[in-house]
């Protein structure tokens, strides 16, 4: 048979707090999120690989007070006016690029005004070379999580999720194979996937074991 065209369908993306799966690696980041509002500090960062579930605790938060949700990316000084009508602030996927005085200036309003501050990053943001000295000195000062890499109970989970998301019946003995052969990482558990995914609409064929092994000799 043919390659097929791929046609996208569009996929189900639950962020809710039943569907997040707690093991060892981000038990404590999970554990600190539902702990709101008695945090021992007001601004964390979670920081952990692509896929590790960073954006689902935020949305967690979301869902227990007035929040403000941004990308790093567009974080502006029009930040502060529409920080004023919410309790937490989450900045996501913090980069090192970022407006240093901007961000010193968002983490003051939050003290001044205790307030919450929320960020998540691929790294920790204390390994960031930042050059503003007094931001060097709050990020010191502010709680770091690490979201550590998978278990097979994890990555078994992660896997069950994304298939039903994508509405992919999959057997359990297939998660088996795929956990003892893929990589432990969250991103190469996302690009297996995602390639797995776009593999089977190209080629037409039914989903199996064939298809997995195929998959897993690209990434």
């Amino acid at each position: 048979m043919n390659d097929q065209l791929i046609l996208k369908f569009p996929t189900h993306k639950a962020y809710k707090k039943e569907d997040f799966y707690v093991s060892p690696s981000n038990q404590e980041a999970y554990d600190f999120i539902n702990s709101w509002p008695r945090w021992i500090k007001r601004i964390v960062n979670i920081f952990g690989p692509s896929g590790s579930g960073k954006s689902h605790l935020a949305s967690i938060l979301k869902n227990k007070t007035k929040c403000l949700q941004i990308d790093s990316k567009k974080l502006n000084e029009e930040i502060f006016i529409k920080f004023k009508t919410k309790e937490a602030l989450i900045i996501e996927d913090l980069s090192e690029n970022i407006s240093e005085k901007l961000l010193f200036s968002v983490w003051n309003t939050a003290l001044q005004d205790n307030k919450y501050v929320l960020i998540t990053s691929k790294k920790s943001i204390s390994s960031y070379n930042f050059k503003l000295k007094d931001l060097k000195s709050r990020v010191n000062s502010s709680l770091v999580i690490d979201i550590k890499l998978p278990s097979d109970d994890l990555i078994s989970v992660i896997l069950a999720k994304n298939f039903s998301d994508k509405q992919i019946k999959v057997e359990k003995k297939h998660i088996e194979y795929i956990i003892k052969r893929i990589d432990r990482s969250y991103e190469k558990i996302s690009q297996f996937i995602l390639t797995l995914d776009k593999y089977s609409l190209k080629k037409g064929r039914p989903f199996g074991l064939k298809m997995i092994k195929e998959v897993l000799k690209m990434l």
